[in-house]
Formats: C-alpha cells, sequence, structure tokens
C-alpha cells in the first residue's frame, strides 16, 4: 500500500466505503454524489495512496464491464457512466463529452460542444484538447468541423481560436467598445440579421471572460441583454445558435438550470441530457443553480426533482447532489 501524502489526509474511512461499493452504483452513488469538486480531487488523491489505483479508472473498468450485460442483469448502466464522469479531472471529462457530442447519431450535437467550450478559460480547454488528443488520437477542433457552413461550427471556431490570454485580466474599456460593436452587429447586418463578420472576429479575439464583461457592459449601457436584441426579429439560423453561445457565456446558471428542467421533463427523462445538465451545473455551482431555478421557475429545484422524477438512480443522485440528506421516498 502506497504511503499516504498530506493531500490524501481526511478520507480514510470514505475510501474505504467506496473501494467496497465499485461495483455497486447505487451505493456508490450515495457516497459521491454529495461531494464538492475539491471533495472529490481530495477523495481521488487520499483513494490512489491508499490502494494505489485513480478511482476514476476503477470506475471505468466497471463501466465497460458492465456496458454489454445491462440488458441481461438491469445494471444501471447511465449511472455508472455518470459516476464515472462525475470522478474525472474536468479536461478529461469536457473531451469524452465532446467526443459524445460528436459522434451524436447524424449529426453533431453542437449545444454540447458549445457548453464545453464557454465554461472553460483558455488554459483549461488546451488541456480539454490534450486530453481529447491523447484518448481518441485525434484533433478536436478538426473532428467537430465537419460542415464549416454551419452556423455553429464557424462559431465554434471563433471560440476555440481566441488568443486573447486567460492571464490578462478583463478590461472595462475594451467591454464597453465592444459592447458598441456587439450593438452595431446587431444593427448593421441588415433587416433582423447581425454582422456575423464582425461578431466572429470579436468571439476569435476575446477570451470568455472578457465577453461576459462585454455583455454586461450592453446590458449596463442599452438597458437590456444582447439575446433579447437578437430573438427581437430573429432572422436565421446564425442568430439563433448565437442565442445559445451568448446564454452559455453570459449566464451559465441560468442556461443549466433551464437544462436540467428541459431534461427532466421528457417522458422517460434522458439521461444523457440529464447527464449534461447535472456535470454543466456542478462547474457552476449548485448554489447559484438553485437560486437561478427558483427564479425562472418558482419552484424549489429540490420539490421539481421530487415532482418530475419517478423513484429511480437518477433521481436520487440528482436529491442526493442539490443538497437532500435521505433517500425520498416513492
Amino acid at each position: 500500500m502506497a504511503a499516504r501524502s498530506p493531500a490524501a489526509a481526511g478520507f480514510e474511512n470514505e475510501c474505504r466505503e467506496i473501494h467496497g461499493a465499485c461495483d455497486e452504483p447505487r451505493r456508490l452513488s450515495r457516497l459521491l454524489a454529495h461531494r464538492s469538486a475539491s471533495e472529490r480531487q481530495q477523495i481521488k488523491a487520499t483513494y490512489r495512496a491508499m490502494f494505489g489505483e485513480d478511482l476514476a479508472g476503477r470506475l471505468h473498468k466497471t463501466l465497460t464491464a458492465n456496458q454489454d450485460n445491462e440488458s441481461q442483469h438491469g445494471l444501471p448502466l447511465q449511472l455508472c457512466n455518470l459516476l464515472y464522469l462525475w470522478m474525472l479531472d474536468l479536461a478529461e471529462r469536457d473531451a469524452i463529452m465532446a467526443r459524445d457530442a460528436i459522434e451524436s447519431g447524424a449529426a453533431a450535437d453542437y449545444r454540447a460542444l458549445v457548453e464545453v467550450f464557454t465554461r472553460r478559460k483558455q488554459d483549461q480547454l488546451f488541456f480539454t484538447k490534450q486530453a481529447y488528443l491523447a484518448r481518441f488520437k485525434k484533433n478536436l477542433e478538426q473532428d467537430m468541423v465537419t460542415d464549416p457552413s454551419h452556423p455553429y461550427q464557424r462559431l465554434l471556431v471563433a471560440l476555440a481560436t481566441s488568443h486573447k490570454s486567460h492571464h490578462d485580466e478583463p478590461s472595462r474599456h475594451i467591454a464597453k467598445c465592444d459592447a458598441r460593436r456587439l450593438y452595431d452587429a446587431k444593427n448593421g447586418g441588415g433587416t433582423g440579421s447581425v454582422d456575423e463578420a464582425a461578431i466572429l472576429e470579436m468571439f476569435s479575439k476575446r477570451s470568455i471572460p472578457q465577453l461576459r464583461l462585454a455583455l454586461c457592459s450592453y446590458k449596463h449601457i442599452y438597458g437590456h441583454d444582447f439575446t433579447k436584441a437578437l430573438k427581437k426579429n430573429l432572422a436565421g439560423d446564425f442568430e439563433e445558435s448565437l442565442r445559445v453561445v451568448v446564454k452559455c457565456i453570459y449566464t451559465p446558471s441560468k442556461y443549466y438550470c433551464k437544462l436540467l428542467q428541459r431534461s427532466m421533463q421528457r417522458p422517460e427523462a434522458d439521461k444523457r441530457l440529464v447527464t449534461r445538465a447535472i456535470l454543466g451545473s456542478d462547474d457552476v455551482g449548485i448554489n447559484e443553480i438553485k437560486l437561478a431555478f427558483k427564479s425562472n421557475f418558482g419552484k424549489n429545484l429540490a420539490d421539481f426533482i421530487h415532482e418530475s422524477l419517478p423513484q429511480s438512480d437518477y433521481r436520487e443522485f440528482l436529491w442526493l447532489w442539490q443538497g437532500g440528506q435521505c433517500l425520498v421516498a416513492s
């Protein structure tokens, strides 16, 4: 057994329980769902020190062993996948989510790709690209650009090629200038459309924090969100795609709480979408998500989970993740 490192102190008992539950996803869910990102990293460090193995790697073994047997044994494969993603480092998780989006059916799931490219700083996105290359032996940016004429792809290419250093503090002066450029782009592209070239140029040269500050400045100067301006006299696919990108950048808590609500309202809750919503919401922060959910839907997230989902592995995970202290009765 490996020697314990200082970073691994404090979670020994939990790791013994986790080690014993690695082949029992439901039990494992109860041990991990309520853990913050920081706690999960400490648990991983402790687990490696105690058992000489990466916990995410151990969970992946359970996932791959069960992939061909779910229909025969009723194993909660989707829960296995969620737990595996839950314990991965962010770059590896995003790489897998991006690959899943690219291979989603007949066409790529562009919204899922937008989520990956808008919730990370440029340095973090670099590590995601490296993780993608290491895991899939392919280039992420090349993989996602199969149809350069698609509006989502043009926006994603702009975000991927952004050269603004993440070390630079967002500039209020630049933000005010960009707010004016956004206004001019919205009103200079023709009836109901935007100046696409101006938008793509800005998105390719600004960090996500800088773009967020520009959108904040836009609201302060013009009295409404840029998404509202885009929605008015909406012209086409590019404007609709741009609205989604802007929502992810400017109000991620609102975006992900709506994704949670939509994913749980679908018949036979779309677990792939629920997984995306959980992981994205976790990046934003559960407290922000709960506040946004209450503000947007007039209902507590916990109540919505209880009312919308039948008793299941996913309902239990969601309940514990959002702060529930015990299992919800059917």
